[in-house]
């Protein structure tokens, strides 16, 4: 395997979350960055403590912030795991296997997603593919998609098949707290490409996403919990569009 991996977190107040994630990729072998935004809790001090090197950057936004952590670090290949994620054991072989001979520039990973503490496997949150593992002089992220990161690749990507454990939503007010946030970025990027909302797709707009994750993604396999899922979904797409007539209006 090369030994020319490092293993990135990006975080911001994760002082519940860090140490455990540093913990789950020290199998990489070298010293594991985290790229913090100034944290105002002790995510900071707990990752240095645990061993990491900590690198301080401003955040601007998710695609800028991940650019910049690979213009931080010196390896040929990168490895991104938010704070809340998990490696694994198996994730750690295959990955290793992968780069004793590397037939792409970047691989696609799923995610198993907890929210509310239940694995979801339906409703979109299955396979979730991330692009994680980045050659670097070969990957960058497009700067005009500053949230749902795009990256772009050089070459074709390949799959791994080990996920990585993602404890998403451990409370309906963090999922709250993270879908306005979501909402602002969707929005602004919706209205600097010209797109302004038309009085039916606050109807339908809502409609069409509870029946593509309740009905299209089989979120109604997951039961109660993926209707609720496929509901909430559907009201923050509402909101998205709320969010966007507020920015039309004051321009």
């Amino acid at each position: 395997m090369s030994s020319d991996l490092a293993a990135v977190i990006l975080a911001h107040n994760e002082a519940e979350n860090i140490v455990e994630c540093i913990e789950s990729v020290r199998w990489t072998g070298r010293v594991v960055v985290v790229v913090d935004t100034r944290s105002s809790d002790a995510t900071a001090e707990l990752a240095s403590q645990a061993g990491a090197e900590v690198i301080f950057n401003r955040f601007e936004n998710y695609a800028q912030q991940r650019n910049a952590a690979l213009a931080l670090v010196e390896t040929e290949w990168v490895f991104f795991v938010d704070a809340d994620e998990r490696s694994t054991p198996a994730q750690a072989q295959e990955i290793r296997a992968i780069l004793t001979n590397p037939a792409h520039n970047g691989y696609w990973i799923p995610r198993h997603n907890y929210i509310f503490g239940r694995l979801t496997r339906h409703a979109g949150w299955y396979p979730d593919y991330q692009m994680r593992l980045l050659r670097r002089g070969c990957a960058r992220y497009d700067p005009q998609r500053q949230v749902h990161e795009l990256v772009l690749l050089d070459g074709e990507p390949g799959y791994l098949s080990a996920p990585l454990i993602h404890y998403n939503y451990r409370s309906l007010r963090q999922f709250r707290e993270k879908q306005r946030r979501y909402v602002a970025f969707d929005a602004r990027i919706l209205h600097e490409q010209g797109i302004r909302p038309r009085a039916h797709k606050f109807i339908t707009q809502p409609l069409r996403h509870f029946y593509w994750r309740f009905v299209t993604l089989r979120g109604y396999r997951d039961g109660w919990h993926g209707l609720r899922l496929s509901l909430l979904m559907a009201w923050y797409e509402l909101q998205k569009y709320i969010h966007l007539r507020r920015l039309s209006r004051q321009e």
